[in-house]
């Protein structure tokens, strides 16, 4: 049998009104077989009257119907009130009706005929409304076939949200059964979209998915603020259903399809996170990128990735990828080319350890620019190799810095860390390292080196939240080192932008510094997740407390005492003063650095890195838990 919500709604509204003239006529016949007994139905006792009555019962009826709304309501997701007002819509028939079958008692039955029809057609009308609502609300909800289908309840009763929900009607392999919208506007509240009733704003959303028996809610507002989307995800995550979402518009037409139904996905972290849009110089980066050679190092990571992709949309003359993992970088370089198919695009496969590689690559190709993101960034990696640390990364760099100076390159990007700022690991020590070299190297070079600084990014290889989800995904615990552990976050495509923008305010020498917002415990980020995936933390899914890990802060910083700080022409760009290093001093102790390096000598290379970086001290934290 095909399912009910399937139906046009003009062919429902028909089954309804044939319903209740069927129900009607049986009740009027009901009595008079009460009263009279089975001969009523051989004698034809009062035919005329009869059909006469029963022609005024369903005239008032069905103007009070309309009148009050009745076949508007969705009856599937119907409350207490809405069967209250069936019943006593049709029990109000009797105020004109009965006046007119006494004034009028030649052309219809008696009263007492007329007054009991009404109460049982009141009662046979409201049972089947009443069957309705249980059919789809016990039996959808885990007894009978249909049992797979997911109850959904849709936030937002525009226009997304109404294609949303005929796209859903139309594909069973969807599998919704949509119970209902909330939307804040009042003027929608009751009103029946798409054969779906609003059932309220979304202070009811809890109220409304504990009643209705809600697994899943889709946020259906792309066009929404940042605020209000948050604001409502917030609300939304305190039920125990799994939330999806319609991107926002900007996603939407980038994605090239206005199909809103392909485009819905899980809600991610970083949509509950306070987020304030990042708005670019979109004539300056032109200025800067259109038709130039444009070189990106780690091309393939996470940054670097999204750098490519930032990039191109400037239309560079050539974007040089460079990553030495090949894997990343030819998945990049596919997606690059469709979406991009007139980009000039080159990847290349080379380590930034190997200068002879790097500098043949930079004669041959010129790029204007090198946005350095190569490095290694896992903290804990680090820790145990130390060498591998400064050898990919100072060393890396200060191949890539040679290079740059070497081909008079105009300008050089370095993508740096908030935890390069009073480091305690050697990872972000090495990348304070750096920062030194591209400051030492400015001071008699024609390259513009200036360094970029931020946190964590949300989603990038190493992040939290890629882990978590995979935790969560085989039943937990999920793992956090510190109940008191904070960290500034950022996503990926904020974090390239803003790196392109500080690049403007390039001069020569600066360590750019972004602003992350707000700092956000890891432990609640981790309640949010398991919110959002559909389970209760701590009961469905247990948080672990693990213990910090070596060279693990409780606390990140982004900028050092002495930098002091100033802002850019940017709102979310801030800049600290130059600090340079007398060059010749600097390359005797990365010398000595290197060859301790090279030579596997753990403990000399820990030593001179602490010379080079008097602000890095090995933390000893995580032996406490």
């Amino acid at each position: 049998m095909k399912k009910l919500t399937a139906l046009p709604r003009w062919l429902k509204d028909v089954i309804y009104w044939l319903t209740d003239f069927l129900l009607i006529i049986i009740s009027v016949f009901s009595v008079l077989t009460v009263y009279h007994g089975i001969r009523f139905l051989h004698t034809h006792l009062y035919p005329q009257k009869t059909w006469n009555t029963i022609f005024m019962l369903l005239f008032f009826s069905f103007a009070l119907f309309q009148i009050g709304g009745i076949y508007k309501r969705y009856w599937r997701t119907a409350t207490p009130l809405d069967f209250s007002r069936l019943f006593f819509a049709t029990i109000f028939v009797l105020f004109p009706a009965v006046p007119i079958s006494i004034i009028f008692t030649t052309y219809f039955l008696p009263w007492h005929y007329l007054f009991f029809s009404v109460i049982l057609s009141a009662v046979l009308l409201t049972a089947f409304r009443l069957i309705i609502y249980f059919f789809y609300h016990v039996q959808l909800s885990g007894t009978g076939k249909n049992a797979q289908y997911k109850n959904l309840l849709v936030v937002g009763a525009g226009e997304a949200g109404r294609i949303v929900v005929h796209d859903i009607a139309k594909n069973p392999n969807l599998r919704y059964n949509v119970i209902g919208f909330v939307d804040d506007d009042d003027s929608k509240h009751n009103r029946i979209i798409e054969g779906i009733r609003v059932l309220g704003t979304c202070n009811n959303i809890k109220s409304i998915c504990k009643t209705y028996g809600i697994s899943e809610i889709l946020y259906a507002i792309p066009s929404a603020n940042d605020e209000t989307t948050q604001k409502i995800l917030n609300i939304c995550s305190e039920t125990n259903c799994k939330i999806k979402i319609i991107p926002s518009i900007d996603e939407i037409v980038n994605g090239g399809t206005n199909n809103f139904s392909k485009k819905i996905r899980d809600v991610q972290i970083e949509d509950l996170l306070p987020r304030n849009p990042i708005v670019l110089d979109n004539e300056g980066l032109a200025q800067q990128i259109k038709d130039k050679v444009i070189m990106v190092t780690g091309g393939g990571g996470s940054i670097g990735s999204e750098l490519c992709k930032q990039i191109a949309v400037f239309s560079p003359k050539q974007l040089i990828i460079v990553d030495i993992y090949e894997n990343n970088a030819y998945d990049l370089e596919n997606a690059l080319r469709y979406t991009y198919p007139n980009l000039a695009i080159k990847t290349l496969i080379a380590s930034v350890r190997d200068k002879h590689r790097i500098d043949t690559i930079c004669k041959k190709y010129h790029p204007y620019a090198i946005f350095h993101a190569a490095a290694h960034k896992h903290v804990p990696l680090m820790e145990d190799s130390p060498c591998e640390a400064i050898k990919n990364n100072v060393f890396g760099t200060l191949n890539m810095v040679q290079c740059a100076i070497e081909n008079n390159i105009p300008k050089f990007v370095m993508i740096s860390t908030d935890k390069a700022v009073n480091p305690t690991n050697i990872m972000g020590a090495s990348k304070r390292l750096c920062e030194i070299i591209i400051q030492a190297f400015q001071a008699d070079s024609n390259t513009n080196f200036v360094a970029v600084r931020f946190g964590n990014v949300l989603g990038s290889n190493g992040s939290v939240i890629p882990l978590f989800k995979k935790q969560i995904e085989h039943g937990g615990p999920v793992t956090v080192t510190h109940p008191e552990i904070t960290r500034f976050f950022m996503t990926i495509p904020e974090a390239a932008q803003l790196v392109l923008q500080a690049s403007l305010y390039a001069k020569g020498g600066e360590i750019f510094v972004l602003d992350m917002g707000q700092p956000v415990k890891i432990y609640d980020l981790a309640v949010n997740l398991i919110k959002l995936s559909g389970y209760v933390p701590n009961k469905d899914i247990d948080i672990k407390i693990t213990g910090l890990r070596p060279g693990e802060k409780l606390y990140e910083e982004l900028l050092m005492a002495e930098e002091g700080l100033s802002k850019t022409a940017h709102n979310k760009i801030f800049v600290g003063r130059p600090s340079f290093i007398e060059k010749q001093t600097l390359n005797e102790k990365l010398k000595r650095l290197y060859d301790a390096a090279h030579d596997e000598d753990i403990e000399l290379t820990k030593q001179l890195l602490t010379e080079l970086v008097p602000t890095y001290h090995p933390n000893t934290l995580y032996k406490e838990v």
